[in-house]
């Protein structure tokens, strides 16, 4: 034998490719409770800082992933490896030699979430052109 093959010095599972189209800092809290925590009687507050929350595209899949803390950051805009692992996402960012675990939120098929966004974009245009109109029409009255 010549040396250890590839195979068994990479993680199980193999990697998808994605990109990390938005970030914004959500609750941490949901995510690193357990039920009676949740649920049971009140306790001491803690403070907590926001967790990342990242929409990851796929080819077929949107998925919207959680981080377990504030210092769990991705780039944006850039391609990054990542695979699905029991109920979490690891995420190879550059090449980097440790993944990050990030929580599954949610999923969605792109083509859904595709309709979806351009739903939103829809409503927006048809909001400014609305206003635009209103405005020209104060102003022809003037």
């Amino acid at each position: 034998m010549t040396g250890i093959s590839v195979a068994t010095a990479a993680p199980i599972g193999s990697y998808q490719h994605g990109t990390v189209v938005r970030m914004r800092m959500g609750d941490c809290m949901l995510m690193h409770r357990g039920f009676m925590n949740q649920f049971g009687p009140p306790q001491a507050a803690v403070v907590e800082e926001g967790c990342p929350e990242y929409t990851l595209v796929t080819d077929k899949v949107v998925f919207l992933i959680v981080g377990k803390s504030s210092n769990q950051l991705v780039p944006l805009a850039e391609v990054i490896d990542f695979r699905i692992q029991k109920k979490e996402t690891a995420v190879r960012v550059d090449d980097a030699r440790k993944e990050s675990k990030f929580t599954i939120k949610e999923m969605t098929l792109r083509s859904e979430w595709e309709l979806i966004q351009k739903h939103i974009e829809n409503q927006l245009n048809d909001s400014s052109n609305h206003s635009v109109d209103t405005s020209m029409a104060l102003r022809s009255r003037e």
